[in-house]
């Protein structure tokens, strides 16, 4: 089902979808930093024409959040689990590569054996709108790992940005729900011939990139052969491991969970990890199987292009290029993607 918002008119329109979700969307915290986090306001929705700084992950799987509170009064003691989610949730303003890097979160946190209830309560109560990219960055190479910034799949509503109004493609059966608000109107042949006209010229500038032909096949095959070469001795040297490219990437999805105590009550904590961290890995004993910036470096590169191809059958990288564009040492995944290929 496809209609038209008029740009007039978002502010009305996000304020009826703030009164009845619990309504995420990007936000500018500061000067060139915007980030997905609850919004009370509609003057508050921030969309610039590139992605945000913080991934979209952080709404499902916060950077810290208290799994469950414990607390003793006398001889009795109470747990309290934070795993409901009490209201129906709607995320505005997501990315195609944000949106797809949460379809990769949901292989390991809501997969067949194991579901980690405190990801998917917050997934079946939410609705995504997605927002095509129709200005690209230079560090952008999401059609190179099978995406492309007008990708519809994961999103429940999907809307083109076509000047003075937006293109609002209602998907999913959570998406279909939108179609009685007022706000959204008949698109009109002329709106559909323009929103196809800008998909193109996306695509079109996307394909003439260099970024569109990153040597990616065969990665998993080439990097069993070289496990133990001499590429990472290099490969490692630029990087100081603070861990920014993990923390910024939309589909690493690492965790340490720690036990915050008082006298007589406590919480239970989890928070995103990196295993570019020398602790990360370092076993009770003292022993750490990844002692070096080499072993974390190879870990990182290994388990984006081997291990979760072989598990998952695909590739955990949407090519949103923020691990290239916020490294503070330049270290580039696409140029070591490209030396791994070269060995």
């Amino acid at each position: 089902m496809k209609l038209r918002l008029d740009k007039k008119e978002l502010n009305p329109f996000l304020q009826s979808l703030i009164e009845e979700y619990d309504f995420y969307g990007p936000v500018q915290v500061a000067e060139g930093v915007s980030v997905y986090k609850k919004i009370v306001r509609p003057e508050e929705v921030y969309l610039s024409s590139s992605n945000t700084q913080k991934p979209l992950k952080d709404v499902f799987f916060p950077q810290s959040e208290v799994m469950l509170c414990y607390e003793k009064a006398g001889k009795e003691s109470k747990v309290t689990s934070r795993e409901e989610v009490k209201k129906q949730r709607l995320i505005f303003g997501a990315r195609p590569c944000d949106i797809e890097a949460i379809s990769m979160i949901d292989d390991v946190y809501a997969g067949k054996e194991y579901e980690d209830v405190y990801f998917t309560n917050k997934r079946k109560a939410t609705t995504v709108v997605g927002v095509a990219c129709d200005q690209l960055l230079s560090t952008c190479f999401c059609s190179a790992v099978g995406g492309g910034p007008f990708v519809r799949k994961g999103s429940d509503v999907f809307m083109i940005d076509m000047g003075d109004a937006f293109w609002v493609e209602l998907i999913s059966e959570n998406g279909k729900r939108l179609r009685q608000n007022r706000y959204l109107k008949k698109i009109s042949p002329e709106d559909l011939a323009l929103a196809d006209k800008i998909e193109g010229k996306a695509l079109e500038k996307i394909k003439s990139s260099s970024n569109a032909s990153l040597p990616i096949e065969g990665i998993e095959k080439k990097l069993d052969e070289i496990i133990e070469g001499p590429l990472w001795d290099r490969l490692h040297e630029k990087c100081i491991g603070c861990g920014t490219c993990t923390f910024l990437c939309p589909t690493c999805h690492c965790f340490d969970i720690a036990d915050e105590v008082g006298r007589d009550r406590g919480q239970r904590v989890r928070n995103w990890d990196s295993c570019l961290f020398p602790l990360y890995s370092l076993e009770t004993s003292g022993h750490n199987p990844r002692p070096t910036g080499r072993e974390r470096t190879r870990q990182r590169m290994m388990h984006k292009f081997n291990y979760f191809p072989k598990n998952f059958g695909r590739i955990a990288c949407v090519g949103c290029g923020r691990c290239i564009l916020y490294c503070p040492v330049n270290f580039d995944i696409r140029q070591a993607i490209g030396e791994i290929q070269g060995e």
